[in-house]
């Protein structure tokens, strides 16, 4: 059986700005590393274009230069956004398609993208959200992939006989997994010199063949 749903470490995390467009750019470029490491590249466009747009309506409606926060987690199988600044007075607004105003046309492009959003206001403070489905089976889970499933089964199997468990202790936590991975790829490379080939030339070739099928992806 593969153990699908503890494979994948997502920590939420949060990042302290002052809203000013020459910081945008960086906060795409920190959604973009996140979401790769996450293994949710597919979502990167979107998320990155719910920043911009929240970012966007603090600096418009609450002020150029005013301190706020983005936080990023996982809400379920949902990746979830929330930008926080401290106006509780300046809402959001959804403007129907047909509406030629230019203010409120962000938030159109949000409920585009996302799944739902929302605001929660505070005493001193709001907080503007939204949520992203994923195709996740878990929160730490990953999406449905060939050979992610191949190498669950191959390191359950490897990782079990390498580590012997008690009986009855279950399956490998994701840190046994983690050296499972380590210890196989070590013994590989051995097997590699062993056989009269170079094991450095097989990590380069490996990783140019990850590389090319991530980018695929």
């Amino acid at each position: 059986m593969i153990y699908a749903n503890e494979c994948v470490r997502r920590k939420p995390w949060d990042l302290s700005f002052e809203a000013e467009p020459r910081e945008v750019a960086g906060l795409r470029r920190v959604l973009r590393l996140h979401l790769t490491l996450w293994g949710l590249p597919e979502l990167v466009e979107a998320a990155q274009i719910c920043v911009t747009e929240l970012t966007s309506n603090v600096i418009k409606h609450v002020g150029v230069g005013t301190p706020a926060t983005l936080a990023v987690s996982m809400s379920g199988t949902r990746l979830r956004i929330e930008l926080r600044d401290p106006d509780a007075r300046a809402l959001p607004t959804l403007l129907s398609a047909e509406c030629e105003a230019e203010s409120g046309r962000g938030m159109t492009l949000v409920d585009a993208v996302t799944d739902q959003w929302g605001v929660i206001l505070r005493a001193d403070s709001k907080v503007v959200w939204c949520e992203l489905a994923t195709n996740l089976t878990g929160p730490n889970g990953h999406t449905d992939s060939p050979r992610v499933a191949h190498a669950e089964e191959y390191l359950r199997l490897y990782g079990t006989t390498r580590h012997p468990r008690p009986s009855g202790s279950g399956r490998l936590s994701v840190a046994a997994r983690e050296e499972a991975a380590i210890d196989l790829i070590s013994d590989v490379l051995h097997w590699l010199r062993a056989h009269g080939c170079d094991p450095d030339e097989a990590l380069d070739r490996a990783q140019t063949h990850f590389e090319a099928e991530r980018g695929e992806a």
